[in-house]
């Protein structure tokens, strides 16, 4: 993890301190589980509980015991004795380090996806404000970065906002596949623990019982948490990017927040560059990167190997470190973008009318011309307008074979803006579910 690029909530998932205390946290759910089986005293479990509660894990010490036994967990078992004492012989009955490692890392990603969901709630209520705000701003819609057809500023937005409503979903079913606790023992058979226990940590803990865990939770859970935050940062950087090429000087049509002596570049006064969004695409290379080391991680040896743990204690914190603060931040771009609509209209009229095109084809091909014959016509006259810079509409009217078929009073009817936008409220109300 990066101070640079990360958020105080979310580091704290990842700390020893937080790891240690939901460690403790298991291992004391899973004794009171075991004394309500009369398996140890209760009088132990409350013990366990009461000691171990108001006990300050101390990491460096653990980190000493540790560098002797060469096992983090019985290292953390050394030194929760330390602490409980007698009682702690009845700590970890029939529990296995997996037990665990890989219950208190499902814990810590269902946190750091509650996180994710909230940063992902900031940044729609962002994109919705703005779109009710621009929903009739008119702009060039583009394909391949060349003009295409009007739409506007307000649809480009609630775009936007129906991919992030889909990152959401698949951040909660994210979080609800990963969700799951193993409390099952040495290759996963309850040999020496009772599947009660199990069911007693995951339902304190808010998870799942695993169905079968073979010693460690199945990674394919885990493949499938870190794939979709890889999705999620690509729609942060596919946003990222549009706004970067609305704020290229050739554009100017949009353009993030250039605050009081913010400065642009060390060597030209002058400069305003996209430096947020230009962040966020570097940071969504980072998140994504992470997916394919944990998909890698699904096929262990047999019941378990430990291939996956080092893996897990990097991409760990630091997907999820780095997604929520690439969140936050594209949040913020939002609720401040400066917007500028002069512009748009101005690089809208650019062409000279061309982006009426495809309604010219198709009144010529509904007044009796082939596709081929209206397609030659209407492409002849936009060539000379994209070549020489002349009006569109006036080359048609000149053009005698397409005033043959259609007239030039209804040729210029069609050169009226708001019919492209003519559906604008029934996309808001898909999206929105209002207009």
């Amino acid at each position: 993890m990066i101070p640079r690029y990360s958020r105080p909530e979310m580091t704290a998932i990842w700390t020893p301190e937080t790891r240690f205390r939901i460690w403790f946290e298991i291992e004391a759910h899973a004794a009171s589980a075991m004394a309500q089986l009369g398996v140890i005293p209760a009088a132990a479990a409350q013990v366990i509980w009461d000691k171990g509660s108001k006990a300050v894990f101390d990491t460096q010490r653990i980190d000493e015991i540790e560098a002797v036994t060469k096992h983090d967990v019985i290292a953390f078992l050394t030194h929760l004795a330390e602490h409980v004492g007698a009682d702690a012989r009845f700590v970890h009955q029939g529990m296995t380090s997996s037990d665990v490692l890989d219950t208190c890392l499902n814990v810590q990603l269902v946190r750091a996806a509650d996180i994710l969901i909230a940063g992902v709630d900031r940044l729609l209520a962002a994109l919705k404000t703005r779109a009710f705000e621009h929903k009739n701003t008119v702009t060039i819609g583009r394909s391949h970065g060349i003009h295409a057809e009007p739409t506007t500023f307000g649809v480009k937005l609630a775009f936007a906002h129906a991919e992030f409503q889909r990152a959401r979903e698949r951040l909660v079913a994210a979080r609800r596949e990963v969700a799951t606790c193993a409390i099952s023992g040495a290759v996963g058979t309850f040999a020496n623990i009772d599947p009660r226990v199990e069911v007693y940590v995951a339902e304190k803990l808010g998870l799942e019982a695993e169905p079968v865990s073979t010693q460690v939770i199945p990674r394919d859970r885990h493949a499938m948490y870190f794939a979709t935050l890889g999705v999620v940062a690509s729609s942060i950087e596919r946003l990222a990017t549009e706004i970067r090429h609305l704020q290229r000087t050739e554009v100017l049509e949009a353009e993030e927040f250039f605050s009081a002596g913010q400065k642009g570049s060390s060597a030209m006064p002058h400069k305003r560059n996209p430096v947020l969004t230009e962040n966020l695409v570097g940071l969504a290379r980072m998140v994504r990167s992470y997916a394919m080391p944990a998909m890698e991680n699904v096929a262990l040896w047999h019941e378990r190997d430990i291939s996956h743990s080092s893996v897990e204690r990097m991409i760990g914190p630091d997907a999820t470190v780095t997604l929520d603060f690439a969140l936050a931040r594209l949040a913020g771009v939002i609720e401040k973008l400066v917007i500028y609509p002069e512009a748009m209209k101005r690089n809208l009229d650019k062409l000279g009318g061309l982006h009426n095109s495809q309604r010219v084809l198709l009144a010529l091909t509904q007044a009796g011309a082939s596709r081929e014959e209206a397609y030659a016509m209407v492409q002849r006259n936009a060539m000379k307008t994209w070549e020489t810079g002349a009006d569109f509409l006036t080359e048609l009217k000149a053009d005698k074979d397409v005033t043959a078929k259609v007239p030039v009073a209804a040729l210029e009817e069609m050169f009226d803006l708001g019919y492209h936008l003519k559906h604008v409220d029934t996309i808001f109300t898909r999206v929105f579910g209002t207009a």
